[in-house]
């Protein structure tokens, strides 16, 4: 019996932030398995993906990631997105520690 894959993950980012545009280029130059898809928020399916996980206020400087069938947005996104690259990016895991508002806010500052 052979066990469905996953759906890969797919990174929602705003297309006018300059750095959000940066990451997915971080993304893109480390994703050695080529498991992310990119799309961004100001299309169709960004703008599906925000009104289905509730985030259509966070539309400006946001990223999304949704992955096994839930949206994580703006620091969890982030530090999940390393987490999937695998290897030393793993590490970044250790910030989960930090409350979420807390996370939030500074990925919040470094956005504006």
């Amino acid at each position: 019996m052979r066990i469905p894959l996953l759906p890969r993950p797919i990174v929602y980012f705003d297309g006018t932030c300059n750095l959000c545009d940066r990451s997915v280029n971080f993304l893109l130059k480390h994703d050695r398995k080529k498991i992310f898809r990119f799309a961004p928020l100001q299309s169709a399916a960004g703008q599906h993906a925000l009104r289905e996980s509730g985030s259509e206020h966070l539309a400006s400087g946001t990223v999304l990631l949704y992955y096994r069938g839930k949206y994580h947005g703006r620091s969890a996104a982030a530090l999940y997105s390393l987490w999937l690259l695998g290897g030393w990016w793993r590490l970044s895991s250790v910030f989960f520690i930090i409350p979420a508002f807390m996370r939030n806010a500074v990925y919040t500052y470094i956005a504006a």
